[in-house]
């Protein structure tokens, strides 16, 4: 969990860095307590034997309202949750599962991977066809679209 974790508050951390507005001592400690917001939320709630289990719940989810995740660690730093809506996409998913990553900007966007490891031989995941997003989008009107994007540290 604990690469999954990082990977999603890095993403996050690294939308607000693009703003200009925050300073490196805000932008590490929202990525702290972000990281520690989202392992405290998963922590029963997390299932690498099958990693589709639970998707819903570890969802990160920005729909004209702030996620309360980010909105938490946000006041950690003092930024109020208008502020931070401001600077993030109004239109974000993020899905953290265990091997995996992604993100969607827009209700149509594409799917970019942010992180994606190979899970263990005898896992749902490994023994199925696609991934949790895939087997969501079956059914849309338009194909899904997944892109890769790596996140270095």
């Amino acid at each position: 969990m604990k690469k999954e974790v990082s990977t999603a508050a890095s993403f996050v951390t690294r939308l607000l860095r693009t703003t200009g507005l925050l300073s490196e001592d805000q932008l590490e400690q929202f990525s702290r307590s972000l990281e520690e917001a989202l392992r405290d939320h998963y922590r029963h709630h997390w299932f690498p034997q099958t990693p589709c289990r639970g998707s819903g719940y570890r969802c990160i989810r920005i729909n004209h309202k702030m996620d309360p995740l980010i909105g938490k660690a946000a006041c950690t730093i003092g930024l109020p949750r208008d502020q931070l809506f401001s600077l993030l996409p109004s239109e974000l998913t993020m899905w953290v599962d265990p091997y995996e990553v992604s993100y969607r900007i827009g209700e149509d966007g594409s799917i970019c991977v942010l992180y994606e490891s190979t899970p263990p031989v005898g896992t749902a995941e490994a023994d199925s066809r696609g991934s949790c997003k895939e087997q969501l989008m079956i059914g849309r009107s338009s194909p899904a679209k997944v892109n890769m994007m790596t996140v270095s540290s």
